[in-house]
């Protein structure tokens, strides 16, 4: 098993959180994503090998792994949000015609922090960095 699966599941134990087979399945998919995939999208993955899970059951997990600290959650106004099971310090890369989204390191930006909270006082908690363009796929059609 995946030592980030492990720990995860270690953690959510000793908080007394009970682990059925669905909520394995779901953190294990979220691990083992790179995809930053919706709600629908981790329902869609699982529905196959759980037929009577809900959607409702994958957000009720979501909620309960976002506030463990296991997985972050990326919203954009009206349309679905997206999550994260990588918690450290990292940016995405947005493409705007198929709605990819890839990680990127780039150092942290605490400067840019630290500047945000000495002139506005705010108790900042942290930031989020996208870049937006198109990806190399679906250049590579709008070329043809």
């Amino acid at each position: 098993m995946d030592s980030r699966l492990e720990q995860a599941l270690t953690k959510l134990k000793s908080t007394g959180v009970r682990m059925t087979p669905q909520r394995h399945a779901i953190l294990a998919y979220l691990i083992d994503t790179m995809s930053h995939p919706t709600a629908d999208d981790i329902y869609k993955a699982l529905e196959p090998r759980f037929p009577s899970m809900s959607v409702a059951t994958v957000y009720n997990n979501l909620k309960v792994f976002i506030e463990a600290g296991l997985v972050r959650e990326l919203n954009y106004g009206d349309q679905s949000s997206r999550f994260d099971a990588d918690m450290s310090d990292h940016y995405h890369a947005h493409c705007e015609r198929c709605g990819k989204m890839v990680d990127f390191d780039y150092p942290p930006l605490k400067a840019a922090e630290k500047a945000a909270s000495e002139q506005t006082g705010f108790a900042v908690k942290g930031h989020r960095l996208e870049i937006y363009g198109i990806c190399p796929e679906c250049v590579e059609i709008t070329r043809h």
